[in-house]
C-alpha cells in the first residue's frame, strides 16, 4: 500500500508507484517530450549503427592484415630479417603492416615480430620501442616481450633497466616452462650491475621454487658461487 501523501510532492513521487506511473504517462504524452524521446532513440539507434560498422571494417581490416601478416612470419621464420620488416614489394612487412593496418591484432602481433627483428639486427633502441607497443594476455608471448626487452637492455649495458624488464618477465603469469628461464636471465643482469647477494637470492627461488626445471643444476652452483663471493 502507498503511504500517505507528504507536503513535499517529490517525497510522494518516489514513494507511491502509482504516482510515478502517472508522472511518466504525462511526460510521455507531451508531444514535446515525445520529440526529445525519439530524437534520443535517433542518436542512440546511429551509435549501434555505428558500433557495427566499426566492427564489421575492423573485422575485415583484421582479415586483410592477417593475410598480410603470413608472409611476413615466413620470411622472420627463414631469417630473411630485412623483408620480415620491409615487405617484398608484393607482400607487407611487419613495420607496413603496423602502418596501414592500426588497432587491428595483426598490427599487434607485428610489433611483437618487428622488436624481435630489430634484436637480431642489432638495432636494439629499435627492438625495445616495438616490444613496449606489444600488448598481450598470452603469458607466453607478453612473457617473452619482457624478456626480449630485457635482452636489448642487457646489449646496450644498460642493466637497471634490463633488470626491471626482466622481473616483469618474472611476474606474469607465472609457470614451469619459462619463469625459471626469466629467473635466470635476472640473475645474470643482477650480478653484471654488481648485485651479488640479490644474484644468489633469484638463483635460490629457482632452485627452490622450480626443482624439476632445466636450470635447476646451473642455479645450484651460480648461487654458491655468487654466495661466496658475496662474503
Amino acid at each position: 500500500m502507498a503511504k500517505g501523501k507528504k507536503k513535499d510532492d517529490g517525497i510522494e513521487i518516489l514513494e507511491d508507484p502509482n504516482a510515478i506511473v502517472e508522472k511518466a504517462n504525462e511526460f510521455f504524452s507531451s508531444k514535446r517530450n515525445k520529440a526529445m524521446v525519439f530524437g534520443i532513440g535517433g542518436v542512440i539507434a546511429l551509435l549501434i549503427v555505428g558500433f557495427a560498422g566499426y566492427n564489421y571494417y575492423i573485422t575485415n581490416q583484421n582479415q586483410t592484415a592477417q593475410e598480410e601478416l603470413f608472409q611476413a612470419q615466413f620470411y622472420f621464420d627463414a631469417d630473411s630479417l630485412g623483408l620480415a620488416l620491409n615487405g617484398d614489394g608484393n607482400s607487407y612487412g611487419f613495420l607496413e603492416i603496423i602502418e596501414e593496418f592500426p588497432g587491428t591484432n595483426a598490427a599487434n602481433l607485428s610489433r611483437f615480430y618487428a622488436g624481435a627483428s630489430f634484436l637480431k639486427q642489432g638495432d636494439f633502441d629499435g627492438a625495445v620501442r616495438q616490444l613496449k607497443e606489444f600488448s598481450s594476455d598470452d603469458y607466453l608471448l607478453q612473457g617473452r616481450a619482457y624478456s626480449l626487452i630485457g635482452d636489448a637492455y642487457m646489449e646496450m649495458d644498460d642493466f637497471s633497466n634490463a633488470i626491471s624488464s626482466y622481473k616483469q618477465a618474472v611476474d606474469y603469469k607465472k609457470n614451469e616452462s619459462f619463469t625459471p628461464i626469466y629467473l635466470k636471465k635476472l640473475a645474470i643482469a643482477q650480478e653484471q650491475n654488481g648485485s651479488l647477494a640479490a644474484a644468489a637470492g633469484t638463483y635460490g627461488v629457482i632452485v627452490s621454487d622450480y626443482p624439476n626445471s632445466a636450470q635447476i643444476h646451473d642455479a645450484k652452483k651460480q648461487k654458491a658461487r655468487l654466495e661466496a663471493l658475496a662474503q
